[in-house]
């Protein structure tokens, strides 16, 4: 007699790897008598162009957590190597799978498509699919229309989730692959934040106490911002903290630091910073969310190729390996590259200088930065890739002066010295456009290149070419569509045929993602 198979849910975990705060598991646990926790390691996700060692030695520390967090509640994380759809194949061989249940994601195009065969998987075989939202982006989202409203009703609904779960003794939990088994070759990360929830909450925990307190004035420059920006973005973005509990929590310190603290004022404009911050971190997601090949295409179409076959392999490769001669940028791209961490305006910057003092196309350098982000949020990455090179059509074209970046955040030459010591011998007023000084012969050259291009020049080219595109004709008429899109409700931008509203242009936001 044939035996009766386990009538069992999945809970599939994607970039939600906590239990707290959980309403993906929180509703197979209330659904199911048993429920199987899952996470598959995909291998064709980490062959893609946009994911990297560092990207994955910080997940396998999230599922360690994971796993262990899941077994003190009576079920430890299945871990699986393969495409999803085989894994669901192999566990129905063994299980009768009742349900799925997972949050939405908002990943890169690889994903999106692996989201849509699942889909037509369950669908097939006429499985339930329940996904839950996890943050303010909205699937199937129309226009921005009530979208701010939406997220706040979200952000202070609740998250107390108890539950537990039933073990599922005849499977084995299976190991979580080191990255080598996946092809990942080590990538010089030597600096890289731990994952998993237990750091997450420290590195929370210890910004709305203390670190944060200068947030707002010290985030800006790279000396300074390292310690006083919240740097829980990477554990946002894998979903070792959910952003509710995050908003929760920084409303909750507000009114703790109001009735106790002797900095209220200065804390109360950081933590309103840190707050905007975390509402536009979902505003940009839902771009990519609303607009999957924004990750591909230019947003506005004028711009589609205005960079192709334009950028010289030379160039690229001075800007990967933060050999430009411009000791500013590469401080910031060299830091980036051992640490996996910048802080936003020097990200912006780095864009910048790529796509337009070196032409450079964004998808690649994209990609690249991408690799090196140990928070690569793919919504967030590609909506700002597109917004700091000016394809997007409605924002402020910003193209950042290099060397007066340098002077303006390392006055003292404190970043520079320490991310380029072949600078060592040079005086500190040369120290951000070496060039000038007497004995730069010595140098520049030698142990660190010469500029590899006239940054004030190459901007003045850039800012041609760009603005020439504004010009043409219907380009208006496009660029208010996108703006009814994606734009945001608080903008000042007015919409051809509309009223304009009042409060801050989406230019004054563009640099509002430095909580990262």
């Amino acid at each position: 007699m044939k035996a009766t198979k386990k009538r069992v849910s999945i809970a599939w975990f994607k970039r939600d790897l906590r239990v707290h705060a959980n309403h993906s598991i929180f509703r197979a646990a209330n659904s199911s008598q048993y429920v199987l926790p899952l996470y598959v390691v995909e291998p064709g996700y980490w062959s893609q162009p946009d994911a990297s060692h560092r990207h994955y030695q910080f997940l396998s520390e999230c599922l360690s957590e994971l796993r262990d967090d899941l077994t003190a509640l009576g079920q430890p994380l299945i871990v699986r190597i393969g495409a999803v759809r085989d894994v669901f194949d192999q566990l129905s061989e063994q299980f009768k799978l009742c349900q799925i249940f997972s949050h939405e994601e908002t990943g890169n195009a690889w994903t999106f498509q692996r989201d849509r065969a699942v889909g037509e998987w369950c669908r097939e075989r006429g499985i339930p699919w329940t996904e839950t939202w996890q943050n303010g982006v909205v699937r199937g989202l129309k226009d921005r229309n009530g979208w701010s409203n939406n997220w706040n009703d979200r952000m202070t609904s609740s998250i107390a989730c108890q539950w537990k779960l039933k073990p599922l003794t005849e499977i084995d939990p299976g190991p979580i692959p080191l990255a080598k088994d996946l092809g990942l070759s080590e990538d010089g990360c030597t600096g890289r934040q731990r994952g998993g929830r237990i750091a997450g909450l420290k590195t929370l925990r210890s910004f709305l106490k203390h670190r944060g307190l200068c947030y707002q004035s010290k985030m800006s420059s790279p000396v300074t911002a390292i310690g006083t920006c919240s740097r829980i973005s990477p554990y946002l973005a894998f979903g070792a903290l959910s952003m509710c509990e995050v908003a929760q929590a920084a409303a909750e310190q507000r009114l703790v630091i109001w009735r106790e603290s002797v900095n209220r004022v200065q804390w109360r404009k950081s933590l309103s910073s840190f707050e905007a911050r975390l509402h536009w971190h979902c505003h940009f997601m839902q771009k990519l969310e609303s607009e999957p090949s924004l990750e591909f295409k230019a947003l506005h179409p004028a711009y589609q190729n205005i960079r192709a076959n334009s950028g010289r392999a030379d160039l690229l490769s001075a800007w990967q390996k933060g050999e430009t001669g411009l000791p500013f940028v590469d401080a910031c791209m060299r830091c980036l590259r051992t640490t996996g961490w910048m802080n936003f305006r020097m990200r912006a910057m780095l864009v910048a200088v790529a796509s337009y003092h070196l032409w450079l196309d964004w998808r690649g350098t994209g990609e690249y930065l991408a690799r090196l982000f140990t928070d690569y949020e793919p919504g967030i990455h590609w909506s700002q890739m597109q917004m700091q090179s000016g394809t997007t059509g409605i924002n402020t074209i910003r193209i950042y002066n290099p060397v007066k970046q340098g002077q303006d955040q390392d006055p003292d030459t404190i970043f520079v010295r320490r991310w380029i010591p072949e600078l060592g011998g040079i005086p500190a007023e040369f120290l951000h456009q070496p060039w000038l000084w007497d004995g730069a012969a010595g140098i520049l050259g030698k142990s660190y290149p010469f500029p590899v291009i006239d940054h004030l020049e190459a901007a003045k080219s850039a800012r041609q070419k760009i603005w020439a595109v504004r010009g043409t004709p219907g380009y208006r008429d496009i660029a208010n569509a996108i703006q009814v899109k994606h734009g945001s409700r608080r903008s000042g931008i007015k919409v051809k045929g509309g009223r304009k509203k009042t409060g801050p242009t989406v230019e004054a936001y563009q640099l509002s993602l430095n909580f990262r």
